[in-house]
């Protein structure tokens, strides 16, 4: 059994799979951190895959695990406001202006939510176990147009040891989560800060591993990895089994 990391890139739940006994590989196009296993552009490998043609995903077994974090802006709640014309760097533009900006915008979004479908598709037909993660609002476009719904919301990540509350959604095909109960306590190591993309300072940055503030804002601690697995992905909670 192989855990096949797809848009990580830093590493984190990379480590704490094998801290747990486990072969794991991060795969990405960037390799910023020095922790991608497999320099590849994923988006390319899911179309070839989605097209029946050679791709990563021949690869892997119907007994893997693969957790793919989708890298998508398009689909976070803020987005609105660019699409309604909202955001401060719009207040001088003509409606013209804004509604070839939304022409752009929107294309950018169907070729993200063709992707993230097409990659569940592949993983239908080919019968194998993927765990999606995403952020989390009543607004997030996967939460209101998508016919897959989260089997775990994540309203509070500071609650389980990570840096941020980022609520955060994760969708399950051909696997379903444990709900481990971890009789531990939980390391805090919550950065108090109310806005962490405009009040984060470089000290936090650096705390975190990061390079700025865009990057220290999506990064997870090692310990809400850890528990991650633990609770919702081994079976028994650290037998190093996944079904």
């Amino acid at each position: 059994m192989i855990i096949h990391l797809l848009f990580e890139q830093s590493g984190t739940f990379k480590r704490e799979f094998k801290k747990l006994g486990f072969t794991a590989y991060d795969y990405d196009i960037l390799n910023d951190f020095n922790e991608t296993d497999f320099i590849i552009d994923l988006f390319g490998e899911i179309e070839k895959a989605f097209n029946n043609q050679k791709s990563i995903f021949d690869t892997i077994k119907n007994e893997d695990l693969i957790i793919a974090f989708f890298p998508c802006i398009r689909f976070e709640d803020q987005i609105i406001l660019s699409f309604k014309g909202l955001n401060y760097g719009f207040k001088n533009w003509t409606d013209e202006q804004k509604m070839l900006y939304d022409i752009n915008l929107h294309d950018e979004l169907n070729k993200f939510y063709k992707l993230v479908n097409k990659l569940f598709i592949i993983c239908i037909r080919k019968n194998l176990k993927l765990i999606l993660e995403n952020p989390y609002s009543e607004q997030h476009y996967l939460t209101r147009y998508w016919c897959i719904n989260p089997k775990i919301i994540d309203y509070d990540r500071r609650e389980n040891g990570d840096y941020f509350k980022k609520p955060t959604q994760y969708f399950f095909l051909n696997f379903e989560p444990k709900n481990n109960i971890l009789f531990e306590s939980i390391p805090y190591n919550a950065l108090n800060i109310k806005n962490p993309i405009v009040s984060m300072k470089k000290d936090h940055v650096l705390k975190i591993g990061a390079r700025s503030k865009k990057v220290a804002r999506s990064m997870i601690h090692a310990d809400y990895a850890n528990r991650f697995i633990r609770q919702f992905i081994i079976e028994g909670g650290q037998n190093g089994v996944i079904n």
